[in-house]
């Protein structure tokens, strides 16, 4: 599964504990993410995690890009709804990406920890299926 993790500058620290509580689910799959946050998980954590730009520099737009090909399995993005975001057509942008190509999003806590506990049961092998199936795929 590829999974990308965004977190608000007021959310970093909150990202960081939820995957590290939750390693040992996130490893062996393709992880991503934004800039800064995926520094951060990987300074506490033994995940090894590709590291789009940050948010407001194009990140958001760059896993947005994978998104819109059907190439992202899950997105855990810890938005701050108190906090004016500079990019926030690129953040909303990414979430009618999520909603057009069915792309699970967990955009707090709760949701992220219902979301992870559905990946660790393999609630979600329905994706492969999807990457089966896709334009321009051959058997």
């Amino acid at each position: 599964m590829k999974i990308a993790f965004i977190a608000h500058d007021r959310k970093k620290d909150e990202m960081v504990n939820f995957v590290t509580a939750y390693e040992n689910v996130f490893e062996g799959h393709e992880l991503y993410s934004t800039g800064t946050t995926g520094k951060r998980i990987m300074e506490n954590t033994n995940l090894k995690i590709h590291r789009f730009m940050s948010g407001p520099l194009g990140g958001d737009q760059q896993i947005g890009a994978l998104v819109a090909q059907n190439e992202m399995d899950l997105i855990i993005f810890l938005r701050d709804p108190l906090m004016a975001q500079p990019h926030e057509p690129d953040i909303n942008a990414l979430l009618r990406l999520c909603d057009v190509q069915g792309i699970p999003l967990g955009t707090n806590i709760a949701t992220a920890e219902i979301l992870v506990k559905a990946l660790d049961r393999g609630d979600f092998a329905w994706r492969e299926l999807v990457h089966k199936y896709k334009p321009g795929v051959e058997e």
